[in-house]
Parts: C-alpha cells; structure tokens; sequence
C-alpha cells in the first residue's frame, strides 16, 4: 500500500516537496455513520440551552379573578394569566437544559481519524513550513500561489513559537479557522475545504498517536 502524503509548501506558497502522513491517522477507514453520530453530539454542545418561558405559576399577577363566576354572560375565567389569556403563562414551552449527547473517547477519536482520512483520500491536506510574514497579504498570497481555496482549516501547536507568526497572518482572513492540535475536532476538518498543518503541529499530532493519546 501506497504511503500516505502532504504536499509542503513555504512560506511563499510554493511547493518544496511532499511529507510522509503518519499511518495511524490519515490511513484508516472512512466511517461516515460514525462521523455523523460524533458531529451531531458536537454540534448539540454547542447549543446554548438558555431558552426559557415562564408557567402560569410564575407570571406576575392574576391572584383576583377577573369577574364573578355566574351572570355576565361571559366564560368563566379564574386567572388573567391563564394561558388562553395574552400576557399568560406558556403551556409546555421550552426551559432552561442542556442538549449535551454522550459519545466516548474512543468514539471521538475514531471519527477524527476517519474525517482525517477522508481529507487526506481527497487530497485535501497540506503541510505549511517556514512561514515568518505576519502579513494578511502575505498568507492571501501563499494560498493562492498553492492553489487553496474555500474553507482553510489551519492547525497549530500551542507550544511552537512559529504559531504565533502563523495565527497573525492568516486571522484576518475570513475564509480562515485555527484549531489547536488538542482540541482539533471531527466537526472541524469535516467542514473544511482544505487542511494545512504547521509542520511542528504535524510533528505533535504524531508524537500524540505514538503515545496512545490519538486512538
């Protein structure tokens, strides 16, 4: 079997050779039911859950009946603040919860390798290498020139000096995301167009997989 690779490309776009992917990560299969399962209980974290109405219990007022129960003609009514009432409680409206889904470690870490594997089977993974500008049009131009477009996912090594430089030049670009390395998530790659690793990002990932940390 054919070993998986990254293109490399400088800090000027241009393409310096290809980088070996390490096996573990980007060569497994592609789980889609997997994948789906992990970024719907993603996407439901990151619900608020702060939605609230207020029973008939708790809205302000209504203690007198509005009108004798017999002879004025009209419904019997015991409250204003009945829900049939405009300004009363809501019956069965939504409170205060949280629309956290459980899925396992192992389940994450499965469906980030299979999303890291169904970017690297699409040729959708590159390797950036001794970027130093700072510049926003020095990161516009260095993708352009590899030839990446759409959504760019960019991984980062909190550890490595080099990210800072990294993260200044291509924040301002609005078709850009940062993820660190150990928080990378399935939702993430998925939703991006193309994947470029900082080569110490790369190194960390690896050394995260040979510790058991990935998988």
């Amino acid at each position: 079997m054919a070993k998986l690779k990254a293109n490399v490309i400088d800090g000027t776009g241009k393409s310096t050779g290809k980088r070996d992917l390490p096996e573990g990560i980007f060569g497994g299969a592609v789980n889609v039911p997997l994948m789906h399962q992990v970024v719907t209980a993603q996407l439901a974290e990151a619900r608020s859950g702060t939605a609230s109405t207020k029973t008939r219990s708790e809205v302000r007022g209504g203690g007198k009946k509005p009108w004798r129960q017999k002879g004025t003609g009209r419904a019997r009514h015991g409250s204003i603040r009945s829900p049939i009432w405009v300004g009363g409680g809501v019956v069965f409206g939504p409170h205060p919860r949280s629309y956290s889904v459980k899925v396992n470690k192992k389940m994450r870490a499965a469906a980030l390798r299979s999303a890291l594997a169904d970017k690297s089977n699409e040729g959708a993974v590159w390797v950036l290498d001794g970027f130093s500008e700072t510049k926003t049009k020095a990161a516009a131009t260095a993708l352009k020139a590899a030839g990446i477009e759409g959504r760019v996912l960019i991984v980062l090594d909190p550890e490595d000096e080099g990210s800072v430089t990294v993260d200044r030049a291509f924040r301002n670009l609005g078709h850009a995301a940062f993820s660190l390395v150990g928080s990378l998530g399935t939702y993430d790659v998925l939703v991006a167009e193309a994947l470029i690793f900082t080569s110490a990002a790369l190194d960390r990932l690896d050394s995260k997989t040979k510790e058991g940390a990935v998988g």
